[in-house]
């Protein structure tokens, strides 16, 4: 089951995806971002060190990593 996040906004829930890219210098880094539908790419659990919020104006959620 794909991680899920209900916008307190707008009441809409949102699924956790994740996909790797890779940039011009060769390195591979993982792009996390929230989509409507779970579909491919769809992660079970947020990653460690990340954080779930929501930006105030929009209602849409998102990654952040952790306060230490």
């Amino acid at each position: 089951m794909a991680y899920s996040v209900q916008s307190k906004k707008s009441g809409k829930t949102y699924f956790l995806h994740a996909r790797n890219q890779v940039l011009k210098g060769g390195q591979t880094v993982t792009l996390y971002y929230f989509g409507g539908e779970a579909k491919d790419g769809a992660i079970d659990a947020l990653p460690a060190g990340y954080e779930v919020s929501e930006n105030p104006s929009t209602g849409l959620p998102l990654l952040k990593k952790a306060a230490k």
